[in-house]
């Protein structure tokens, strides 16, 4: 572990660390020992696979303030399948989590990832509409998600985007992208522990 995976964000997922640290749990657990730092890890994990969802909510309630389901009717465009770019695995991904969600809450959502949609596909049982283009999956969206930060999603065209986009929601939940040079767009930046 080191820069080249950890990225701030909505976090980890894939199919070892997150059974590593329950396991260590576990075992600490039978043993006697109290590991409030592990445990701590992994409930703030789960905790944060909800906050781009949150943030989602938040932002729409503001502009729909006497629905009580914001997302209903709500088109979502979410970039980035895998819990982590360069493999199709997305076993505990926040991606998945948060297309789930969005979808309880009303949303469609349209997502893309470069390897990863194939797994998706059998995972998600067509309550998300997947697509191999990017740009398409954004198209006519009122938000855009950016899950995992694949280097394609890194430099897209902004301005492009802001003209395929029905809304102005932008979250990054990597925070890989210039939140200065959205504004300018006109698009809204929502950032992790950013302003």
């Amino acid at each position: 572990i080191g820069p080249k995976f950890l990225f701030p964000g909505i976090g980890y997922g894939g199919s070892c660390f997150p059974k590593d640290v329950r396991a260590l749990l576990h075992t600490a657990q039978q043993h006697g020992l109290d590991l409030p730092l592990v445990a701590a890890t992994d409930r703030i994990n789960e905790r944060q696979k909800l906050v781009l969802f949150d943030k989602v909510l938040r932002h729409f309630a503001a502009t729909e303030s006497t629905d009580e389901q914001p997302l209903r009717g709500r088109t979502v465009a979410l970039w980035g399948l895998s819990f982590k770019p360069e493999t199709d695995d997305i076993r505990e991904a926040t991606a998945i989590a948060l297309c789930e969600r969005l979808v309880q809450a009303g949303a469609t959502v349209r997502a893309t990832d470069p390897v990863a949609m194939q797994n998706a596909e059998r995972r998600l049982e067509g309550r998300v509409q997947l697509f191999a283009d990017a740009y398409e999956a954004a198209s006519g969206a009122d938000a855009l998600l950016l899950c995992t930060e694949w280097r394609q999603y890194r430099q897209p065209n902004f301005r492009r985007l802001r003209d395929l986009m029905r809304g102005v929601g932008i979250f990054d939940g990597r925070n890989i992208w210039d939140s200065e040079q959205l504004r300018e767009l006109g698009l809204i930046y929502h950032g992790i522990g950013r302003r």
